[in-house]
């Protein structure tokens, strides 16, 4: 049996699908829309890939900000409960700016001095860029807005009805039907 070919008794395993989240961390939308990731979190544990991708609006004067510092939790280990402690303060954050950022950091145990050194060297600043230009290259223009299974869903204008959407799709992916 030469390398290309594939055993019967270990059949290739599709990846898990992936739900990417364009979200902006000063949105109340994004805020309202964590008890359906949450509960998306719950339903498929690991076998849904959840992912942030950044959009921040200009409307929101801490949003780029705040994906900086998402990203630099993240590297740290606290990329979600660091996301879902900011979505939880948007209105503080409107008032507090960075210093909130920090505040958030430092309650989780991360390494607030870091992330005050990743907000001003700006070494995520690439990864908020990148997310965006995407986001504005297949059409989102607010958050949330969900991608899976190549169908974008906007949670910007209404979040009723959109997690049954994505579990339907999810379903569907991960029974392999597509």
């Amino acid at each position: 049996m030469n390398d290309a070919t594939a055993s019967p008794s270990t059949p290739a395993r599709p990846p898990h699908p992936v739900l990417d989240v364009w979200c902006e961390l000063q949105c109340p939308d994004c805020h309202a829309a964590l008890d359906d990731l949450r509960a998306l979190r719950e339903r498929y544990g690991d076998r849904l890939d959840i992912r942030l991708r950044h959009f921040p609006l200009a409307k929101h004067k801490h949003a780029y900000a705040a994906a900086q510092a998402a990203e630099e939790a993240a590297e740290q280990g606290q990329g979600w409960p660091y996301t879902e402690a900011v979505l939880a303060r948007t209105e503080e954050l409107a008032k507090g700016g960075e210093k909130v950022l920090l505040e958030v950091a430092a309650e989780l145990g991360l390494d607030a001095e870091e992330m005050d050194t990743a907000l001003i060297d700006g070494r995520h600043l690439l990864i908020v860029d990148a997310d965006q230009a995407e986001g504005k290259a297949i059409g989102v223009t607010g958050t949330p807005t969900y991608v899976i299974g190549g169908e974008r869903l906007d949670g910007g204008k209404s979040q009723e009805g959109l997690r049954a959407r994505i579990e339907e799709i999810a379903d569907r992916l991960l029974a392999g039907t597509e």
